[in-house]
């Protein structure tokens, strides 16, 4: 995790998501820990840990050293804390974790709070978990509603979650045909194997898909049991939330649009079993990948046939079937997606590194590890990895959503580098360009493909840690090769020459100046760039109102289409910034796509979502026209669900250099 060793690594500070910084100079001065620590300590411990910095300042996104008199003091005062059970439930830092350091001639501490294990969360205040659980949600601390603690309390006593033995289900609940048809795969994977010989409860028996509990006696089918071999009926009644969802789409879009689609419907048996040898033929199906030779004869399963496989066992062996996400598997032209619902039982990078396992439903894995089907001892991921590397595809994905709780893991089958673009870059920047490094490279390639990019995004795309992305970025702004626009984590990059667009381009009219000399624009308008004023944060004067021209284009040849919407030549689509001026027939198709909010004051987040993204399809929306739409405040709005949209890159912004600008417009992503 980052912390600064230097003034200069300060000014990097807002690039970092997982930062918080406090005063904690104290009522006297000499410093205190302050008491908004703790649920940031709590927060943090619970989501994916973070450094937590006391003694610096941060305002408007600018940090500055407050310094701390007596740092001895606090440190002592916080471990203190930390080993009392009535304040904290469990200490996770060592002495190593609490840092002081001095820069220019004042002193802070530096307090790295690792992401706590599966059997310590959840870490909350109080000696009481409901109320005083706290998760970091974006860049706030944010208190657990029930449901989520008691699930971290199951998941904290239960290592193997589909152990459980099901009350009232027995043998007539397993369809004959997926367990015969497994009974074959074992054959063909392991001739011999002790196991078929046995009759089938037996077998199902030494599975572990039927068990019996030596401490309470109790005796029955496992969840493992059912899930892999039952039937639908009996699924649905031991596992109201579990569903199973494959869709194939034609284009490389996040619309809700496919050609295939396999769900249970009662039409097949709607178990893992079946659900896995069904959607994995149609996943290697037409996959355009060269084929290998070995000792002359053709492998046609390569190492990208491999970690398709994985990925599709992975899905299904660590899902919370308690959980309220489905199960989901994408197949599109650019990308394969998966998603299950429920965290990672052990960080991010631990799992992509390898080399440890703990697998949520582990009879399930072992299940699918007798056929030959997944891997063992953690290595899954790295093989994923590794195929993916093997055609020198985008790295894979793979991300935590905590609202609902899942984890998705993406592998795009986009070329980083594209020799295109690496030739463009070196006609524009010469030799300079073949001096810098792979990270820079690919920041620029970024750069070039998307229009923008910024710390995030490079963090998702670049297995680089988070302090290296931060100064490779400055240094290709300091060296001239990138210029910025906005502050802290709405800063975005760009290649000389090729600005985002800012609002007063697309509404120069919101800009003009009264008889004062005095914009009639919001005084938020922009966050600085280097290239033009136009984003400055400094008063904007007269004379730079005038129309500008990016790429030839004048600002003020801007019409409205025949629906009211704003045509601008430098957006590539219309804007929706004024519901008056809409026609009366999209104007009633928008009010009937947002009757839901309209007529509820509190709406389940999934739902508000879909209304969001079809108000937002086809045209960029005003914010405030947005929430005028859908009945709700403007910040509240963006806060709750916009910004979040876009970082899952299902929403874009009309002016990335400006996240948070009153003119902000946004649109449905089509990829």
């Amino acid at each position: 995790m980052f912390s600064p060793t230097s003034l200069e690594d300060l000014a990097l500070l807002r690039e970092t998501v997982e930062l918080e910084c406090k005063l904690a100079q104290g009522q006297n001065g000499q410093g205190e820990v302050p008491k908004d620590f703790w649920p940031t300590y709590s927060a943090m411990a619970n989501a994916h840990g973070g450094v937590v910095l006391l003694g610096v300042r941060e305002k408007d996104g600018a940090f500055s050293i407050a310094g701390i008199a007596n740092p001895a003091k606090v440190r002592a005062d916080l471990f203190n804390n930390l080993n009392n059970l009535g304040k904290v439930s469990a200490n996770l830092l060592t002495d190593a974790d609490v840092q002081e350091l001095v820069l220019g001639d004042k002193s802070i501490l530096v307090v790295r709070i690792p992401q706590a294990m599966r059997k310590q969360r959840p870490v909350f205040l109080n000696g009481q978990p409901f109320g005083h659980t706290y998760k970091r949600l974006n860049d706030g601390d944010r208190p657990c509603d029930e449901e989520t603690v008691k699930r971290m309390l199951a998941e904290q006593v239960e290592d193997e979650r589909d152990a459980r033995i099901l009350p009232g289900f027995g043998m007539g609940d397993i369809d004959g045909e997926s367990l015969r048809i497994y009974r074959q795969m074992l054959k063909d994977e392991k001739p011999g194997h002790p196991y078929l010989e046995q009759d089938d409860f037996t077998f199902l028996t030494s599975l572990r898909g039927w068990r019996r509990d030596r401490q309470t006696g109790q005796e029955g089918m496992t969840l493992a049991g059912l899930l892999m071999f039952g039937t639908w009926a009996a699924i649905q009644e031991a596992a109201p939330h579990y569903f199973l969802d494959y869709q194939e789409r034609p284009e490389a879009k996040t619309e809700l649009r496919w050609v295939d689609r396999l769900v249970p419907d009662g039409t097949w048996t709607g178990n893992l079993f079946e659900f896995y040898r069904r959607v994995y033929r149609k996943l290697v199906a037409d996959l355009k990948v060269p084929f290998s030779l070995k000792d002359g004869q053709r492998q046609d399963d390569t190492p990208v046939h491999v970690a398709l496989r994985e990925a599709l066992v992975n899905t299904l062996v660590h899902a919370d079937y308690t959980g309220r996400v489905s199960v989901l598997v994408v197949k599109r032209p650019d990308m394969f997606g998966f998603r299950n619902p429920g965290l990672l039982r052990l960080p991010v990078e631990q799992v992509i590194r390898g080399g440890e396992s703990d697998c949520r439903n582990r009879i399930l894995h072992q299940m699918f590890l007798l056929i030959g089907l997944g891997e063992r001892g953690g290595s899954g991921m790295p093989k994923i990895y590794s195929g993916w590397q093997s055609c020198h595809w985008r790295q894979p994905l793979l991300r935590e959503k905590d609202m609902p709780e899942q984890t998705l893991l993406e592998l795009h089958m986009l070329d980083l580098l594209p020799p295109a673009v690496l030739d463009a870059l070196r006609a524009r920047f010469g030799a300079s360009f073949d001096q810098v490094g792979a990270l820079d490279r690919m920041i620029l390639s970024t750069a070039v493909i998307e229009g923008v990019v910024n710390h995030a995004r490079m963090t998702e795309i670049s297995p680089q840690h988070p302090h290296d992305i931060s100064l490779a970025l400055a240094r290709l702004e300091r060296d001239g090769m990138l210029l910025s626009q906005g502050q802290s984590r709405g800063k975005v990059y760009y290649l000389p020459g090729a600005a985002p667009v800012t609002p007063e381009q697309v509404f120069p009219a919101a800009f003009s100046f009264g008889s004062n000399g005095t914009s009639s624009g919001s005084s938020t308008a922009s966050s600085g760039t280097k290239e033009d004023t136009s984003g400055s944060d400094q008063p904007v004067r007269p004379e730079q109102a005038t129309p500008r021209t990016t790429e030839g284009v004048n600002t003020h040849t801007a019409t409205r289409d025949e629906h009211g919407c704003l045509l601008s030549p430098l957006l590539d689509a219309p804007v929706l910034d004024d519901l008056s001026a809409l026609s009366d027939t999209l104007k009633d198709d928008l009010l009937r796509r947002a009757a839901l909010p309209r007529g509820k004051a509190r709406l389940e987040r999934p739902a508000m979502v879909e209304v969001i993204l079809s108000v937002c399809e086809g045209r960029y929306v005003r914010l405030s026209a947005l929430a005028e739409l859908l009945n709700r405040d403007p910040d509240g709005l963006r806060k709750g669900y916009l910004d979040a949209l876009v970082r899952e890159h299902r929403i874009r912004r009309a002016f990335p250099g400006t996240p948070t600008h009153e003119l902000q417009s946004y649109r449905k992503a089509e990829e």
